[in-house]
C-alpha cells in the first residue's frame, strides 16, 4: 500500500469509527468502546507508518482537483512533511490515550456513545487539519474541531456552567475566525492558489501583494483557536467540559492548531516585519499573563488551561524569532506532558472528594490514595517545569535558544526586537512556571484539606495511560533534540549554555520561593482546620464530575468553603492576586466594550420593531377592521330584516329613477 494510501485512511478511520458509534450506538452499545478506542488505535498504527517512510526527507505531495471553480481550484491535496508526520502521530497517540481513559472515566454515563464518535470526529478533522495541502480543506478540519469543542465542552448540558463555556467557546473562536477566513482568500488570491506549496513558492519569489494585512488577518483566528492574547478567554471556562476532553483539546487538537498552522505557513509571517514583532508581543504578553493567573487559580484545571496558554505562548514565541522547529519541538514534548497532566487531574477529582472544579485548597493527603496519579504528575509537572533532564527542558531551551540568537541579530530577516521580547518573557514565564506548578504539587498532594472517603484503586484503563504518558514526558526531550532536527529543517535543537543557565535558574528560584511561601503560609495556618467531609456512596468519576457541577458543591460530601490559608500563591502575588485570580478582568473589559453595546443595540431594534414598525402594521389592519364590523352588524340573519331591507332599497331605487327621469 502506497505511503498516500496510508496517510489518506490516518484521518478517514476515526471519521468512520465516529460514523458507526454514532448509528450503532443505542442499537448495539457493546460496540461502542471498540468502535471507539480501536480506529484511534489504527490510526495511530498508519500515522507512524508514514513517518517511518516519509522520514524527515522530501514532503510527500498528492493532489486531485475536487471540481472546477472558474477561479481559484480546491484540491484534496496531501503535503505531508517531517513536521506533518510527528505532529499526526502526537494526535493520534493521545487521541488513543484519551479514549482508552475514558472507557473507564465515563463507564456509566449514559452520552458515552456520542461523547466517543465526538472525540473520535475531533481526532479525524485535526489529522486533516496536519496532512491538509490545500487551506480550504484545512479550513473544513479547523470548522469541524469548532463544532466538536461545542458539543464536548458542553457534554454536561443540564448545568448552565456547561453551556456557558460552550457557547462562549464558540462565539470565541468565531470571533477569530471570521478573519481567518478572509486572510485565506487575500493570501488566495494573491497567490493564485489554495495549496499550500504553491503559496510557499508565491512568498519566496515575493509574489504577496499585502503580506502585513494577509499575516494580521491569520493571527486572529490563531489566537482563537490556540487561545492566545487577547482571545485567550475561552479556554479556562471550558474546563466545564469533561476532564479527558480536556486533555484531547489542551494536548493535540484545536489549541495545537493554530500553532502548527502559522507553523507550516511561517514564511508568509515572514514576509512582514511588522507581523513578526506582533507575534513576538502576542506571545509575551500570553506568557506572563497566564503565569501570573495560574499562580492564583483555586481550580486545579484552571491552572492547567493557564498552564496551556503559557506553553502555547513559547510556541508562538518561537514562531515569531523564527524558529518552527523549536515550535513544534515543544508542541511535541508539551502534548505529551499536559495530556498526562489533565488525565492525572481527572484521578484526582475523583479520589479528592472535590468538585469538578477542583478546589485544590480542598485537597488532603491524596499522595497515599493515588499513587499513580502522585507519582506521573510529579514527571509531568517537572516536564512542565522545564527541569532536566524531563522533556520540557530540552523543547524550552530550544525555545529560549532561537530567541536568544533572534535577539544578538543571528537569525536573518527577524527582527532583533521580536528576540528580545520573546527571551525576556521566556525567562519570566520559565520562573511563573516553575512556581504554578510547585504550588498545584504541594497543595494537591500535601494540602490541609479534608480527605474524602477512600474509594479504591482507579481503572485499570486510566492508571496504564498515565503511565504510558509518563514515558515520553520523561524520555522525550533528550532524544528528540538529537533526532528531530533531521526532520525540521535541519535546524539545531541543541540547548545552549546560557539560556540553559538562565532558564533552569530561574525555575528552580521559582520552585523554592514558593515552597518557602507555602511552609510560611502553613506554620502561620496551623490549627486552622477546614471541616469535616461525610460519606458519599461510590461513583464513576465521570457522573462525580457532572453531579458536581450540576449541584455547585463539593462531589463528596459538605467541605467547608473557606480556601485553605496555607496558600503560597496569595502570599506571592500579594495585592495583584485578586486581580489574577480573575483573569486580570478581561471579560469585564469585552462585556462593557461588546456585550453591552450589542445588547442595547438589540434593545433599541426590539423596541422600534415593537414601538414603530408593528404601529404600521396594526395601522393597516385597523380599517378593513372596522369595515368588517359595519358589515358584521347588517348581518343579523333575521329574513323579515332583509326583506324590509329590500323593499327599502327598491323604493329608494324607484324614487331615485324617477327623479332622475322627471328631471330630464
Amino acid at each position: 500500500m502506497t505511503t498516500t494510501t496510508l496517510a489518506v485512511l490516518v484521518p478517514l478511520l476515526p471519521f468512520l469509527g465516529a460514523a458507526a458509534g454514532l448509528l450503532l450506538g443505542r442499537t448495539a452499545p457493546a460496540f461502542v468502546r471498540p468502535l471507539a478506542v480501536l480506529p484511534s488505535l489504527a490510526a495511530l498504527a498508519l500515522a507512524a507508518v508514514v513517518a517511518v517512510r516519509q522520514g524527515g526527507d522530501a514532503a510527500i505531495d498528492s493532489a486531485t482537483e475536487l471540481t472546477p471553480t472558474g477561479s481559484v481550484p480546491i484540491e484534496l491535496a496531501l503535503h505531508i512533511d517531517g513536521f506533518a508526520a510527528l505532529v499526526a502521530v502526537l494526535v493520534a497517540f493521545v487521541a488513543t490515550c484519551v479514549q482508552i481513559y475514558s472507557t473507564g472515566y465515563l463507564r456509566d454515563d449514559p452520552r458515552y456513545p456520542s461523547y466517543a464518535a465526538l472525540v473520535s470526529l475531533f481526532t479525524s478533522a485535526m489529522l486533516l487539519v496536519v496532512y491538509s495541502g490545500d487551506l480550504i480543506v484545512l479550513l473544513v478540519g479547523w470548522e469541524v474541531m469548532g463544532i466538536c469543542s461545542y458539543f464536548l465542552v458542553g457534554h454536561y448540558w443540564e448545568t448552565p456552567e456547561a453551556r456557558a463555556a460552550s457557547i462562549k467557546a464558540f462565539l470565541v473562536t468565531k470571533l477569530g475566525d471570521v478573519p481567518f477566513l478572509i486572510g485565506l482568500f487575500a493570501l488566495a488570491t494573491d497567490a493564485g492558489s489554495f495549496r499550500i506549496t504553491k503559496v510557499l513558492s508565491t512568498v519566496a519569489h515575493g509574489g504577496l501583494h499585502h503580506p502585513t494585512l494577509i499575516a494580521l488577518l491569520l493571527l486572529a483566528g490563531v489566537a482563537g483557536k490556540s487561545a492566545q492574547f487577547p482571545l485567550h478567554t475561552w479556554l479556562p471556562d471550558a474546563m466545564a467540559g469533561p476532564t479527558p476532553v480536556s486533555a484531547l483539546i489542551h494536548a493535540a487538537t484545536m489549541v495545537a492548531a493554530g500553532v502548527y498552522f502559522v507553523a507550516r505557513l511561517l514564511p508568509v509571517f515572514e514576509a512582514s516585519s511588522a507581523a513578526m514583532v506582533v507575534l513576538a508581543v502576542m506571545a509575551a504578553v500570553t506568557m506572563a499573563g497566564s503565569g501570573l493567573a495560574a499562580l492564583a487559580q483555586d481550580d486545579i484545571k484552571r491552572v492547567l488551561a493557564y498552564s496551556t496558554i503559557g506553553q502555547l505562548g513559547y510556541m508562538t514565541g518561537a514562531l515569531a524569532v523564527g524558529d518552527r522547529g523549536a515550535a513544534v519541538f515543544h508542541l511535541l514534548s508539551h502534548g505529551a506532558f499536559k495530556a498526562l497532566l489533565f488525565l492525572a487531574a481527572g484521578v484526582i477529582i475523583h479520589a479528592s472528594g472535590t468538585n469538578s472544579l477542583a478546589a485544590m485548597s480542598r485537597m488532603g493527603n491524596l499522595r497515599a490514595r493515588v499513587p499513580d496519579a502522585f507519582w506521573t504528575m510529579t514527571v509531568a509537572l517537572l516536564a512542565l517545569a522545564a527541569i532536566p533532564p524531563f522533556s520540557g527542558f530540552f523543547s524550552k531551551e530550544s525555545v529560549l535558544g532561537a530567541a536568544e540568537h533572534a535577539a544578538t541579530g543571528d537569525t536573518a530577516h527577524i527582527p532583533g526586537a521580536a528576540g528580545w521580547i520573546v527571551l525576556v518573557a521566556g525567562l519570566l514565564a520559565a520562573l511563573l512556571t516553575a512556581a504554578y506548578a510547585t504550588r498545584l504539587w504541594l497543595l494537591a498532594f500535601h494540602g490541609r484539606g479534608v480527605e474524602a472517603p477512600d474509594h479504591g484503586r482507579q481503572p485499570v484503563a486510566m492508571n496504564a495511560v498515565l503511565w504510558v504518558l509518563a514515558l515520553p514526558s520523561l524520555a522525550l526531550g533528550g532524544l528528540a533534540y538529537r533526532v528531530l532536527p533531521d526532520w525540521f529543517d535541519g535546524r539545531d535543537l541543541t540547548p545552549t549554555l546560557t539560556t540553559s543557565v538562565l532558564g533552569t535558574g530561574v525555575a528552580l528560584v521559582g520552585g523554592i520561593v514558593t515552597y518557602g511561601a507555602w511552609r510560611h503560609t502553613t506554620a502561620f495556618a496551623a490549627g486552622a482546620p477546614l471541616g469535616a467531609v461525610a460519606a458519599h456512596p461510590e461513583g464513576d468519576a465521570g457522573l462525580v464530575e457532572a453531579e458536581a457541577i450540576a449541584s455547585h458543591t463539593p462531589a463528596y460530601g459538605d467541605v467547608a468553603s473557606a480556601p485553605d490559608p496555607a496558600d503560597p500563591g496569595r502570599l506571592l502575588l500579594g495585592p495583584l492576586h485578586r486581580h489574577a485570580a480573575s483573569g486580570f478582568h478581561l471579560d469585564a473589559v469585552y462585556g462593557a466594550l461588546f456585550v453591552r453595546p450589542v445588547l442595547a443595540a438589540a434593545g433599541l431594534v426590539r423596541f422600534l420593531d415593537r414601538e414603530v414598525v408593528d404601529t404600521y402594521v396594526r395601522g393597516a389592519g385597523t380599517l378593513p377592521r372596522l369595515l368588517g364590523a359595519a358589515v358584521r352588524r347588517a348581518q343579523t340573519g333575521n329574513m323579515q330584516t332583509y326583506v324590509s331591507a329590500l323593499l327599502a332599497g327598491t323604493v329608494v331605487l324607484t324614487v331615485a329613477v324617477l327623479l332622475v327621469a322627471t328631471g330630464a
